[in-house]
């Protein structure tokens, strides 16, 4: 794969984007199947979707990704009799997965089943927002979080985790994902004004019922530049936090986004 591109260069990588959106719109199509509920997401050949033959765009080459199978009877997020958006399987199975070419980040401190305790997740964020953060995870609702992290070969770590609480209402107590998050490698956020532009339709990729947010950090920056990515979607709250020495791609996020949304929907 050609280098990452930056968000230096913000026209290359609108267009970019704009592939990576109808890339992943391509990428998902949903079947059901069985006595309980499956769903799974299949990818198309680059070359069988409209503007995506063109290689070195800062996508990377993630799995196919499949929905885990529900208990029999249990209704989907989005279903019209699941008002509360609940997630009816196993939280780590939610998960998005690696990338082709990725390493396994073994500084983050999960068991073998992905699952982070409170103070490891915590980990990421300054102290003041530990303080203001633990309350909140530990009396407000909070039942797992489970993690993937990985290092890709030019040297941007991802961690991707998914926090469920006991309900929708519990996942807004829950303010560790905003503009006003203070990370431990990157205290001051700005809105990451690629995402969302009205030129762009990120909206009719993501799943209706998931909200997404994305920030990065301001310049200047000492030595590396982290970014942030926040997903809510009825019970779970998703973070994801990329970095890498120098500025840091943005694409690798946005399409982290829109994936991750679409497991999550």
């Amino acid at each position: 794969m050609s280098e990452q591109k930056t968000a230096e260069a913000p026209s290359k990588d609108r267009r970019g984007l704009r592939a990576a959106v109808r890339w992943g719109a391509a990428l998902l199509a949903f079947a059901v199947a069985g006595t309980g509920t499956a769903y799974g997401l299949t990818r198309l050949d680059r070359t069988d979707v409209p503007g995506l033959s063109t290689l070195g765009d800062g996508r990377w080459d993630y799995p196919v990704l499949a929905k885990p199978t529900l208990p029999a009877g249990a209704p989907l997020p989005a279903a019209p009799d699941n008002e509360d958006g609940r997630h009816y399987a196993p939280l780590r199975s939610l998960l998005l997965p690696a990338p082709a070419g990725s390493r396994p980040d073994t500084t983050v401190k999960a068991d073998k089943d992905g699952a982070v305790s409170v103070d490891a997740f915590l980990e990421e964020y300054t102290p003041r927002d530990r303080d203001t953060l633990r309350p909140v995870l530990e009396y407000e609702g909070l039942i797992q979080i489970v993690v993937r992290a990985w290092t890709m070969p030019d040297g941007t770590r991802s961690r991707v985790y998914l926090l469920r609480f006991a309900s929708s209402a519990a996942v807004g107590t829950f303010t560790g994902c905003s503009v006003n998050s203070s990370l431990k490698d990157a205290e001051t956020l700005v809105p990451d004004l690629e995402w969302g532009k009205g030129e762009r339709d990120e909206e009719t990729v993501a799943p209706r019922n998931v909200n997404i947010s994305a920030y990065e950090e301001g310049r200047p920056y000492a030595g590396e530049q982290t970014r942030l990515g926040c997903l809510q979607a009825g019970d779970v709250q998703s973070v994801i936090v990329q970095s890498r020495k120098g500025a840091s791609p943005l694409m690798p996020l946005h399409q982290a986004l829109v994936l991750q949304s679409q497991l999550l929907g």
